[in-house]
């Protein structure tokens, strides 16, 4: 028994200017908010010290930013960690002050200031040198990335879909940036690492669609290119929302019962994953189409020679 799937008949390519303006309006806030508020750098870059305690009972943050306050660290940001019973305090570097003993300090004065004990979860500390060098080499680690995969698709397809799937990279990984510096969520090692899962994840997805769109190009050899691009991305479509929903479910799954730890983490891919599936269609695609792709520049190289054995076999 065969079963028949209903093909789609979107008409991608024809809303492709207003997702121009889209995008452009995206990446502009992302830009702006970049320039203006910058990335909320978490300690693994800032360098300073971390210290996760616990109570036996559930805590006001206010009670323990007043305790710490009092106590001289005014500058500290709390939080809360997983449970209102655990508090996440983070400190900036102080010049002549070694991390075990800020811990001590900040343990006595929260103690001093509850009635029921506090406990030592615990304490990290990242020197503001270390955590330059990590926010450099993250930055170049990115930049290579997309070298290397500039590289890597010129070579298996051409320079127009190298280019297209650039554009939609930086797109993918701007407009990720963007949301954590709009909405000031900490950025650290976590969301680097995803934001580098992010640009494999909409690569893969751009090379599957413009796996489509180059072995139609050769197929449909009278048809417009827009038509081309249009069948191929319908083509595609279903496979490439299988593939974002299954992983967005997976994803969704580690960010409401992962915990505090890799909250940040699997917020930038639910937003990589959302912006990636969009750019791989209209992005990557419409870059190949503006740069004037045609059937002409896809068909393979003739060999010299070959035609003529052939005729004399």
């Amino acid at each position: 028994m065969q079963i028949f799937k209903k093909a789609t008949n979107f008409d991608f390519m024809g809303k492709r200017k207003l997702a121009i303006v889209f995008s452009l309006l995206l990446m502009a806030i992302s830009i702006g908010s970049l320039a203006v508020r910058g990335l909320n750098f978490g300690l693994d870059f800032t360098g300073g010290t971390l210290i996760e305690v616990g109570y036996e009972q559930a805590v006001d943050l206010q009670q323990v930013r007043g305790a710490l306050d009092k106590a001289g660290f005014g500058d500290a940001v709390v939080q809360h960690f997983g449970t209102a019973k655990d508090v996440l305090v983070r400190l900036a570097p102080r010049e002549g002050k070694e991390s075990e003993a800020l811990g001590d300090q900040i343990l006595l004065a929260l103690n001093t200031a509850s009635d029921s004990e506090v406990k030592m979860r615990r304490q990290e500390f990242v020197g503001p040198q270390v955590g330059d060098e990590l926010r450099d080499d993250g930055g170049l680690a990115m930049i290579i990335a997309m070298a290397f995969i500039l590289v890597y698709v010129m070579a298996r397809f051409e320079y127009r879909f190298a280019l297209g799937s650039i554009a939609a990279l930086i797109h993918d990984v701007l407009i990720v940036l963007g949301c954590f510096a709009l909405f000031q969520w900490d950025f650290d090692l976590t969301v680097l690492a995803a934001v580098l899962a992010v640009i494999g994840y909409s690569l893969n997805d751009t090379i599957v669609v413009f796996d489509r769109i180059r072995e139609n190009f050769r197929k449909m050899r009278k048809d417009t290119p827009l038509k081309v691009i249009n069948i191929s991305l319908n083509q595609t479509l279903s496979r490439t929302l299988m593939t974002s929903l299954t992983t967005m479910l997976v994803v969704l799954a580690m960010f409401f019962l992962g915990g505090e730890l890799i909250h940040s983490f699997s917020m930038a891919l639910i937003i990589g994953i959302v912006v990636g599936t969009y750019s791989s269609i209209y992005v990557a695609s419409t870059a190949v189409l503006a740069l004037k792709i045609t059937s002409a520049s896809l068909m393979p190289v003739q060999k010299e020679g070959v035609e003529q054995v052939d005729q004399e076999y």
